[in-house]
């Protein structure tokens, strides 16, 4: 099955559609984030502040790229361990977040709070953020400069690979594949 290509901007119509294990080549912008920012941004929710970045619509990319090679757009960016962020996630995503990239398994909060909200959550290849790095095309910082490779960084995508790892109707390939792994070895 071919990969499936969603711009950013379509995410949230094209979400509730998706399933576990769909491939996907996603393009369009998104927003570099790690544990240092997410705690930043559940302070600044608690104080009724605004965010940084429009959340409505949204994706956030679990992931702190290195310092950027001369010539290069960004340095290596490879997804993070995402349950770092579990806690800070399903407010997020009730603001209208449409989706977050990262690695590993969520946490039964944050795949309601996808679920909830027709989100999805996306994962990418650990271990090859210099591949991972191609297919970013421009980026910037846009908030917490003082975190440095923790910023928040505005990051164009263009086909970058991922899977769906946990999508809208609550199913979650960690879940499930742990349960088709387990049956494949009980015997009747």
């Amino acid at each position: 099955m071919n990969p499936i290509k969603i711009t950013v901007d379509r995410l949230r119509e094209i979400a509730p559609t998706l399933k576990i294990t769909d491939r996907v080549l996603l393009s369009g912008y998104v927003y570099t984030a790690r544990d240092a920012a997410h705690k930043r941004f559940s302070a600044m929710i608690d104080r009724g502040e605004p965010l940084p970045f429009p959340v409505f619509g949204a994706v956030i990319y679990y992931a702190g790229p290195t310092d950027t090679p001369p010539g290069a757009v960004i340095g290596s960016c490879g997804p993070t361990t995402s349950g770092r962020m579990d806690a800070f996630t399903p407010a997020l995503l009730d603001m209208g977040l449409a989706a977050t990239i990262g690695k590993g398994q969520r946490s039964p909060a944050v795949v309601e709070a996808l679920k909830r909200n027709k989100a999805v959550y996306f994962c990418a290849l650990g271990g090859a953020g210099a591949l991972a790095a191609r297919c970013v095309k421009s980026c910037e910082t846009v908030a917490f400069d003082d975190l440095g490779c923790e910023s928040v960084k505005k990051i164009f995508f263009d086909d970058f690979p991922l899977f769906v790892a946990a999508d809208s109707s609550g199913n979650d390939i960690f879940t499930s594949g742990r349960e088709k792994y387990r049956n494949v070895f009980v015997q009747n």
